[in-house]
């Protein structure tokens, strides 16, 4: 327990920040930027993403790089531009292809500015999310059974 009487609940979920003066965006807080299909508030689809983290616990290992590159994926799948920042790790901005528009690499302390291009029109993923991965298993188990039942014994 955090707080007496307290402690942990699940939350509503993401949710769009409006902020006066930006265009909506969709925050990322750490890791949360490595779960697939569960980032953008599907009813309020923000503009961009923006990932603030602190990679100091990686230390120089592969973990700020897979980071980094779990944040770029979330940018494709959902047709958004992202820009990450990461006071210890990789800090960068990627437009709604992953294309990457500028960084900062380890433990640099510097300003990143960049222009941030406008968002894709919602992908396949940002309106179907994880029934793409799971309906592309169940045909290939399905033509699997067909094809073991069909098969020539030989």
């Amino acid at each position: 327990m955090v707080v007496p009487g307290g402690g942990f609940a699940s939350g509503p979920g993401p949710q769009t920040l409006h902020v006066p003066g930006l265009p909506p965006v969709g925050a990322l807080i750490c890791y949360e930027a490595i779960f697939s299909g569960q980032i953008v508030d599907r009813n309020d689809r923000p503009d961009w993403l923006v990932n603030v983290t602190n990679d100091a616990w990686f230390g120089n290992s592969t973990g700020p790089r897979q980071h980094l590159a779990a944040a770029r994926m979330r940018a494709v799948e959902e047709g958004l531009p992202l820009m990450r920042a990461a006071n210890t790790g990789i800090s960068a901005a990627f437009d709604a292809r992953g294309h990457e528009l500028g960084r900062l690499g380890m433990q640099q302390t510097d300003t990143l500015a960049v222009t941030l291009p406008g968002a894709l029109p919602a992908t396949l993923f940002a309106r179907f999310g994880l029934w793409i991965p799971a309906m592309s298993v169940t045909v290939a188990l399905g033509v699997g059974l067909m094809a073991r039942r069909f098969a020539l014994p030989g």
